[in-house]
């Protein structure tokens, strides 16, 4: 039976839920199988390194390979557009995939000065170790990166929306002056999902994916993935998945291709609720700011919609005395959890003070840090939309903020 992937004439719903799959060819079971075995039995002699795998190599060892995290591959490659992915144990391991695979002594990184926290520390911390350099800039102003690009810079490395901010990147412009130095683009399009924005059609070399969030969706499993060109991804696989071994367990992976097949009707309902949410906040007395790509207060709102086919479900507000506020809603909140992580069914809510994220993954000083106070102000409560019920989402938060 045919193997579905995407095509133009394949809606995103159709792809969710066929692609990379196709009923098991001995059994004829429609579902994906789950297969937790290690190693695989060979009728013919076979290399001992990876270096000999090649196309047409069957199953050998599950950290080269393994049927049920290649059916995920492929449904992912399918849902972006791209030609090739690897799947990896946790969205970080699939970010570590990309810089330590693609970055060597010598080579310069252009990085998003605000960005998911371990990402953040990692090239502010790890990367540096290595001898290479780091720029962090505002990547909200291309002309940002195009100043702080050098002979030296390999990689431009986006995010967007931001964690926590939610501040966007014009990913096709930027792909276009990086491309023009000879620079890649990687970009964590985690918050966004390949329902609502698909990178690599901007321009885009490597689109990076947190599986525990809203592709996996239910918050049971961990997983990260990395999709883009087929050699890239071959090589990918060799040098981080085999070599690195921070390859996804089949289990998780089984887990977030079931969630993977609902993604397109979850976001629709994740857009739905966050817009009630949102314009709700923003009227509330007690909050001051809301940032949601959907309102037409958010300062990027032209380029979202220019960007993005969904608003996505993630949300940030500030209020007066934001620690107070932090203490009294983990206490009183009785449907939405206060609780790190985000993209799962139920709502999560949680407290992210600028000081504490200065002093810990941003640094940011100067105008950098004035930026981010624009937006942040004291500090920001990040809200993940789930799918209960937006009144009564709202009726929560109302009884809990008082």
């Amino acid at each position: 039976m045919t193997r579905h992937t995407r095509n133009d004439a394949q809606g995103i719903r159709t792809t969710a839920v066929h692609g990379g799959e196709a009923p098991d060819p001995v059994t004829g079971a429609s579902s994906p199988n789950l297969v937790m075995s290690t190693t695989f039995a060979s009728d013919e002699p076979a290399g001992f390194s990876a270096h000999n795998l090649d196309g047409d190599s069957g199953f050998l060892y599950s950290r080269w390979g393994n049927p049920t995290a290649r059916q995920l591959d492929r449904k992912l490659a399918a849902l972006e557009g791209g030609e090739g992915c690897v799947s990896f144990a946790s969205g970080m391991a699939a970010s570590s995939a990309v810089l330590f695979s693609l970055l060597k002594s010598g080579d310069h990184l252009i990085a998003a000065d605000t960005n998911y926290a371990g990402t953040a520390e990692l090239v502010r911390d790890t990367l540096p170790r290595f001898q290479i350099e780091v720029s962090l800039v505002d990547t909200s102003d291309p002309a940002n990166v195009a100043n702080a690009l050098r002979a030296e810079t390999k990689m431009v490395w986006l995010e967007s929306p931001a964690n926590p901010t939610l501040r966007l990147a014009d990913i096709a412009a930027i792909s276009k002056i990086a491309h023009q130095a000879g620079a890649l683009v990687a970009i964590d399009s985690t918050f966004a999902t390949p329902i609502a924005t698909r990178p690599l059609e901007l321009g885009a070399d490597y689109v990076i994916h947190s599986l525990t969030k809203y592709i996996g969706g239910h918050g049971d499993a961990l997983g990260g993935a990395v999709i883009g060109g087929a050699q890239a991804m071959a090589a990918l696989n060799v040098e981080a998945g085999i070599h690195y071994g921070g390859v996804i367990s089949p289990f998780n992976a089984w887990l977030i291709m079931r969630g993977a097949a609902t993604l397109p009707l979850r976001m629709k309902a994740h857009e739905e609720g966050a817009l009630v949410l949102a314009k709700f906040l923003e009227d509330h007395a007690k909050v001051k700011r809301v940032l949601y790509p959907g309102l037409v207060s958010h300062p990027q709102h032209a380029l979202a919609k220019r960007q993005m086919d969904n608003f996505s479900g993630m949300i940030a507000f500030q209020v007066a005395d934001g620690e107070a506020m932090a203490r009294r809603l983990a206490k009183r909140l009785e449907i939405i959890h206060h609780a790190v992580s985000l993209g799962h069914h139920r709502s999560l809510i949680f407290w992210i003070g600028t000081g504490a994220m200065m002093e810990s993954s941003f640094r940011l000083e100067g105008a950098a840090l004035d930026s981010y106070r624009a937006l942040a102000g004291d500090g920001l409560f990040r809200l993940s939309v789930g799918l209960e019920d937006p009144a009564d989402l709202c009726r929560d938060l109302e009884q809990a903020m008082g």
